[in-house]
């Protein structure tokens, strides 16, 4: 396990991450939503119940990267996180493909590219550790126009976590593994939205990364 006691956790993202919680910031429990975020947390309180991590939402639902971005130094740095999450970029695909001529609301891979590299430079310096998720479609087919664009934001955060050293977690992978055997209306009901079942999928995710153990037995 990577966390000291004390340590907080900002998850910092769109509405994947945001899941209802409350806003702009999300912090404690009865604040974290019904995602993955409260699942990560409800995990490490039972499983670690020696640990007192503190977990803190500031996911927005509609967020593509450029608003985040813009609100990143309030909702996230100003917060003194130890660790920081970055899962970001669905809208910026999005808007291309459900509103085409609002070319406004368009993220292109280039604005995407800067957007997630100023927030990491912002906050790298300042944390023990920064974790880059990838944006996701759940669909298995590459070929589709909507997955294929995905793909190539995906593709951005692998760079840019390879290259700040952050933590890469890709979401779509996870996602792909899940849909070789299972219906994404199972996982979500519109293929961007995970429901409970999906959300499990990300937090298992991220425990992973944190080198988190189900099996771990509390030091008395």
């Amino acid at each position: 396990m990577i966390f000291e006691q004390y340590d907080r956790i900002v998850f910092a993202g769109d509405s994947v991450t945001d899941a209802g919680s409350t806003n702009p910031v999300g912090d404690g429990p009865n604040q974290l939503g019904n995602g993955y975020v409260h699942i990560v947390h409800a995990l490490l309180a039972s499983c670690y119940p020696e640990l007192t991590v503190r977990v803190t939402n500031s996911g927005i639902s509609g967020n593509p990267s450029r608003m985040l971005l813009e609100r990143f130094q309030r909702d996230v740095v100003d917060l003194a996180p130890q660790w920081v999450s970055i899962c970001i970029g669905i809208n910026d695909v999005w808007r291309q493909f459900d509103l085409p001529a609002a070319r406004e609301q368009h993220v292109l891979p280039e604005e995407y590219r800067s957007n997630v590299e100023q927030m990491i430079t912002m906050i790298s310096p300042k944390v023990k550790g920064v974790f880059l998720a990838s944006p996701y479609y759940m669909v298995r087919d590459t070929a589709e126009p909507m997955r294929a664009r995905m793909d190539e934001y995906t593709v951005i955060c692998r760079e840019l976590a390879q290259k700040h050293g952050c933590v890469f977690l890709d979401f779509q992978k996870v996602f792909d593994a899940y849909l070789a055997l299972g219906s994404s209306y199972n996982v979500s009901y519109d293929r961007v939205h995970p429901n409970l079942t999906g959300a499990a999928l990300m937090a298992r995710e991220f425990l992973k990364a944190f080198g988190f153990d189900f099996l771990h037995a509390p030091k008395k």
